[in-house]
């Protein structure tokens, strides 16, 4: 990683208020080129809080595009950090009010008199998908959207809603995250002595994401919040209603690279582009696993530049690039790097990754970029492999998945799937032999046909990478519940002699298999803890091979040697200090079997117990496990539940607070139950204490 320390333009950065049409303000902080006219303003916004815990990853990135002519703007939602109101909550309501109050921040940054005018947004995760909202509807000012690693609005396999299916993995746990943030107190250095008023205001108006994001599955279609189950997608984007520019960028480690596939084939071709790397839920700039990281921010600037400077006619009007980073894991370009205007880029820039030992952590990933004009691509053809053999029971032990890796890998030790050998043994199994070497480009599918399936049976497809030596990688997989709740993938097809054929859609891959490997379908009836488990499918079911298959987008192999990125670089670090707790680091994922009780536990740190301290003299203290458990042969044993806490501590001000929150998931054959708790304290007095607890029917019947 460069650090840089030189730009064009010097800098300077000031904290404002933002005000709102209902008098509501919101909280901002501003780098600014120090020049003698109006610039462009590039806007992240998001629910989270800028003054503590993105403050590390705003340092990287908004002082560098001021560095480089923009004015670089970060705000809290309402109801976040420091800014007044209250949080919007969770679904697509709720969001859509959180995209109206980025629409005044759009136009409002336009009307300053230190911006000309055009205004970007740009964000990651939540904030790449409230990007994508704000584009939706369309403001004036609005001219070009950077969207990273972030849901659309559609219920993807690797997404919230994976096949009908409920998701399990991180469910309860993004929910308490949420509740968490939702509930910390804005900072006296920064709110002042309104602190004490906004906190307790925000506290009474907490609600659990958990019960909206779970409440579509029993309203279907019916209501507006079941646009958007499970988690923080809005409406999806459509061609006439975005009007600005869109980046869309992703990780094929991440849940949400699909997004990237689905922007790039339904937006306007002459205002969109799509990027697709070797990385996981993370800025490409990050210097995290697998990897290679590139310049990210370098490439974003030509995008920046393009849509709202005007551009250069080579879109590279910044430092030469120097030993360019194109295919391979090495480079040391720290200047823009791009061999043709910006628009002439391939549609769709992706990495097609080469095949490599499963490990829960990756130092790099051997690859190639390749160039897709158009997408669907006219390179990429459907291959067919038929399956073979008599009529099978598939019926998988409940802990089958407990080898998949976490939900949403964000560049930890532990975070990718493991050597699939033993999951391939809990499931149903498929060979076909790699006679030549073949890429892979796009979604697969399963095509399987069913005898007599029962009702809510679920099915999850895997496509895994086989070595000589038996290994096995993960590479795709996707789930299918038959009959899904309307609104959904509706009752599957039935022939009239008791069959079903239905179709497993898979998430996107790019992958090399070599020659002499295998490609491996596994099709298991359980897949925990990434599913919920339903009663019906712990009988299994019977695939008949005949009339089934698999279906793979290959790929002609042919690589695009212009594709090149600069090196990463960021600006200075924030000077945030480390520590982990007395006790060391605990395990970031740890799957336990208890014999004797015949129980499988997988146990999640999604971070690293400790504390942070800033330069401004906050410290902050944060703890978190994430539990699953399952046992036996019974659906109903699952259980799910995520314990957090964050203490907010400022020894210059004798400010201590802590909040601590506890979301539990079970269910029964009719329904989810949920549990959550939260517990606020201000120094050694409870100041807010609250439990829901909530039946939430599973279907409609």
């Amino acid at each position: 990683m460069h650090i840089r320390t030189s730009f064009p333009h010097e800098t300077a950065h000031t904290d404002l208020w933002i005000p709102l049409a209902d008098g509501t303000r919101l909280y901002a902080r501003v780098w600014r080129p120090l020049t003698d006219g109006p610039v462009p303003a590039l806007l992240e916004y998001a629910p989270d809080r800028l003054t503590d815990r993105t403050a590390p990853r705003d340092a990287q990135r908004h002082p560098w595009y001021a560095g480089h002519g923009y004015a670089s703007v970060r705000v809290d939602a309402r109801g976040y950090g420091t800014s007044e109101g209250v949080p919007t909550g969770a679904g697509a309501t709720a969001e859509a009010a959180e995209a109206a109050d980025g629409v005044e921040v759009v136009e409002w940054l336009a009307a300053q008199p230190w911006c000309d005018g055009n205004v970007g947004v740009f964000g990651i995760s939540r904030g790449g998908s409230a990007s994508l909202r704000i584009a939706a509807l369309a403001p004036e000012p609005l001219k070009a959207v950077v969207a990273v690693c972030c849901a659309d609005g559609q219920n993807e396999n690797e997404g919230h809603d994976p096949g009908g299916s409920a998701f399990a993995a991180q469910l309860h746990a993004r929910s308490a995250a949420a509740l968490t943030t939702a509930a910390l107190p804005p900072d006296p250095r920064y709110a002042g002595d309104a602190w004490q008023a906004l906190w307790p205001t925000r506290l009474e108006a907490l609600a659990p994401a958990l019960h909206t994001w779970l409440a579509p599955r029993s309203t279907g279609a019916q209501g507006d919040d079941s646009k958007a189950p499970y988690g923080h997608a809005g409406p999806p984007p459509g061609p006439g209603a975005v009007k600005a520019a869109v980046l869309a960028v992703g990780g094929w480690y991440g849940p949400h690279h699909d997004t990237v596939l689905r922007l790039v084939e339904r937006l306007p071709r002459d205002r969109v582009r799509g990027l697709i790397g070797p990385w996981s839920h993370h800025y490409p700039d990050q210097d995290l696993s697998p990897g290679p990281a590139i310049g990210f921010l370098q490439e974003t600037l030509r995008w920046w530049d393009h849509w709202l400077k005007g551009g250069s006619p080579t879109g590279t009007s910044h430092d030469p690039p120097s030993d360019a980073l194109h295919g391979s894991v090495s480079g040391t370009s720290h200047g823009s790097v791009g061999t043709r205007p910006v628009m002439s880029e391939p549609l769709l820039r992706a990495y097609v990754t080469g095949s490599r030992p499963p490990a829960p952590a990756g130092a790099g990933s051997p690859g190639r970029w390749v160039g897709e004009p158009a997408w669907p691509s006219p390179d990429v053809t459907s291959v067919v492999y038929e399956l073979r053999g008599d009529p099978v029971l598939v019926r998988s032990p409940l802990h089958t998945g407990v080898d998949a890796g976490r939900f949403r890998p964000a560049g930890d030790d532990a975070d990718l799937p493991l050597d699939q050998r033993a999951e391939d043994g809990r499931s149903l199994c498929f060979d076909f032999e790699v006679a030549e070497e073949t890429w892979v480009l796009g979604r697969p599918r399963a095509q399987l046909r069913l005898i007599r399936p029962a009702p809510r049976t679920q099915l999850i497809a895997r496509v895994c990478d086989i070595a000589p030596d038996g290994a096995s990688a993960l590479v795709a997989r996707g789930v299918l519940e038959l009959a899904a709740p309307p609104g959904r993938e509706g009752p599957a097809p039935r022939t009239p002699g008791g069959t079903a054929d239905v179709t497993v859609e898979l998430g996107g891959v790019g992958h090399v298999f070599p020659a002499g490997h295998r490609i491996r379908l596994a099709v298991s009836s359980a897949y925990w803890p990434s599913v919920w488990p339903r009663p019906e499918s712990a009988a299994g079911c019977t695939l008949d091979p005949v009339g089934s298959s698999l279906e793979l987008p290959v790929r002609a192999r042919t690589s695009d040697s212009a594709i090149v990125f600069g090196a990463p670089e960021q600006a200075e670090p924030l000077g945030a200090s480390e520590s982990v707790t007395l006790d060391g680091p605990r395990p970031r994922l740890l799957v336990v079997r208890d014999i004797a009780e015949d129980e499988w536990r997988v146990e999640v740190a999604p971070c690293a117990a400790g504390t942070r301290a800033y330069p401004d003299g906050l410290e902050w203290t944060e703890d978190a496990l994430e539990t699953y458990t399952i046992t036996g042969n019974d659906p109903l044993s699952a259980r799910a539940r995520s314990d957090r806490s964050v203490r907010l501590h400022r020894p210059d001000l004798a400010w201590d607070t802590t909040v601590r929150v506890r979301s539990e998931i079970s269910c029964d054959v009719g329904h989810f139950v949920t549990v959550d708790e939260v517990v606020c304290t201000a120094g050694s007095e409870v100041v807010f204490h609250r439990t829901w607890e909530k039946r939430i029917p599973r279907t409609t019947e």
